[in-house]
């Protein structure tokens, strides 16, 4: 289920209550049943595993682009070292080689460093929706958890 389905369910509790009956001689109290409230905070406790489970596979897919980025760096390194290998007959064909392998390994690293700070990034981004998300649904949860145990306690 998504944050619309976690928002649904709170609005729904707090429609619950809202439009149950007044204790009689006093209306900041409700009467309310109290099965269909615990299934609707049942249904919240269901998603909040869900949405660790979606933070989870965030951190798996992060550290796979790291990964690949050095598998990618290591790649190409290992190419320029081949070359540079390869083109090592004379002083000037070496000198030439070394210059292009490490332009080719300055190119790799630079590459490597940009695709992990994306990657970085993306995360970051992720968790601070997730966190968003989380903070949202903790004090709609908690305004509804005080609404009922306002109306229980007066």
């Amino acid at each position: 289920m998504d944050d619309a389905g976690i928002e649904e369910l709170l609005d729904e509790l707090a429609e619950r209550i809202e439009q149950s009956k007044p204790v009689l001689g006093n209306s900041q109290k409700r009467q309310v049943e109290i099965g269909p409230i615990f299934e609707i905070l049942d249904e919240i406790r269901d998603i909040f595993p869900e949405e660790l489970r979606q933070a989870r596979i965030i951190v798996r897919d992060r550290q796979g682009m790291i990964e690949a980025a050095e598998i990618d760096a290591n790649r190409i390194l290992e190419d320029a070292e081949r070359q540079a290998e390869h083109l090592a007959g004379e002083q000037e064909v070496v000198r030439l080689a070394e210059q292009r392998a490490q332009e080719v390994i300055d190119d790799a690293m630079a590459r490597e460093r940009e695709m992990r700070v994306g990657a970085e990034d993306y995360a970051d981004q992720i968790f601070a929706n997730l966190e968003t998300n989380l903070d949202n649904l903790l004090k709609n949860v908690t305004r509804c958890r005080q609404r009922l145990n306002s109306g229980m306690t007066d």
